[in-house]
């Protein structure tokens, strides 16, 4: 999985970066290659040694195609998350964790519904922040179009998603009401 030196990659959690070189670095008495990433987001360089980027989630950014598929995601219903904001974090941290950008656009579409109910926890509203950088910053690559013509898109899905949920809840509630008369 080797990257190149100039090449973008994508880093779990702080999204799109460059690689800058590929370096050599002395840790003990051994010297291992590391990649040297610029990170977009915040123009700070982090190390990743080369024989871990698979376990650390480095990986290429999503394709063309995936970023379709990924729009489309975003507009579909999703799963009611655990009442306990306790849970609904963990579970939201591991999918943040895991660098699947599909993974980070569930959390995105959730806690943008809840959003819409109450106001997020001070750490769910930074995940909420954090989930929608890694999103639009993600598929503004991928489609090669500035940001703000992502952002519409993205707002646009995210609507649909919540919407559909909506109904779909109101639609449980009912039938459930209804099964108790």
């Amino acid at each position: 999985m080797g990257f190149k030196i100039g090449q973008k990659v994508v880093y779990p959690n702080h999204g799109i970066g460059i690689i800058e070189q590929i370096e050599q670095k002395q840790i003990g008495s051994t010297t291992l290659p590391f990649y040297t990433l610029r990170l977009a987001a915040t123009n700070s360089v982090v190390l990743v040694p080369v024989d871990n980027a698979r376990e650390v989630g480095l990986r290429s950014p999503i394709t063309a195609a995936e970023g379709e598929l990924l729009m489309k995601n975003l507009a579909d219903d999703f799963n009611s998350p655990p009442a306990d904001w306790k849970d609904r974090f963990k579970e939201f941290s591991e999918k943040m964790r895991t660098g699947d950008i599909f993974a980070v656009a569930e959390v995105l579409k959730t806690l943008t519904y809840l959003s819409h109910f109450k106001p997020l926890s001070f750490r769910e509203q930074r995940m909420l922040e954090r989930a929608r950088y890694l999103v639009i910053s993600e598929l503004s690559a991928v489609c090669r179009k500035p940001e703000c013509d992502i952002v519409a898109r993205v707002d646009q899905a995210l609507a649909a998603a919540c919407a559909k949920h909506a109904r779909r809840t109101t639609r449980a509630r009912s039938a459930g009401a209804n099964a108790g008369h």
